[in-house]
């Protein structure tokens, strides 16, 4: 697998602050596995890490565990859910980025973007970024498709808006320098290797 990566995407980790939305829960790993998983990677440079949504656990439980193991990742953070219950506020994304992670747009209000009107899709890229920006005083370059939702035209719509890298959830390996960047979701139960 040489010049190729792995994209590891997590969601939560330990107990959830909120209530999940249906099938949620699969995407929350307990603590056990989640250290178990990034044990395996550390050292790794074929792996990258990213978390999706912006959840609470991101500063609560995931980023001490990185650093304990000297890894970084990137956080792709819903916009429209700062502040809410159970996810991150503006102080916590910043603490993020303050300890070198970098933070991706994960869209406005965690919607698909294949299909929504120009309109719609400039909040959840645009709008959605540019707010990002502010809170953590520096470019956002990276989205992440929620749901790995898109198409042609959201492509389109991420690359005219100058985003550096896009991430989907189409699993398997991608190179490093690619501008779309296939994910795998690490899930509860997931074996550990």
């Amino acid at each position: 697998m040489r010049g190729r990566r792995i994209n590891l995407t997590f969601h939560g980790v330990g107990e959830a602050e909120r209530p999940l939305e249906p099938g949620e829960e699969l995407l929350w790993l307990d603590h056990d596995q989640f250290e178990s998983v990034l044990d395996s990677v550390a050292g790794r440079s074929d792996v990258r890490i990213t978390f999706d949504d912006g959840n609470a656990s991101d500063v609560e439980h995931a980023l001490p565990q990185l650093q304990r193991r000297g890894l970084t990742a990137t956080f792709f953070v819903v916009a429209g859910r700062l502040g809410s219950p159970g996810f991150l506020d503006e102080g916590r994304v910043r603490v993020l980025a303050g300890a070198g992670m970098e933070i991706g747009c994960h869209g406005m209000r965690h919607r698909p973007w294949r299909g929504l009107d120009e309109r719609a899709l400039w909040e959840e890229v645009v709008h959605a970024r540019r707010l990002l920006e502010h809170v953590v005083d520096r470019p956002v370059t990276e989205a992440a498709c929620p749901f790995g939702a898109y198409d042609r035209r959201v492509l389109r719509f991420l690359r005219r808006h100058r985003y550096r890298r896009t991430y989907t959830s189409d699993r398997g390996t991608a190179r490093p320098g690619d501008w779309i960047q296939a994910r795998n979701t690490v899930r509860a139960g997931t074996p550990r290797r």
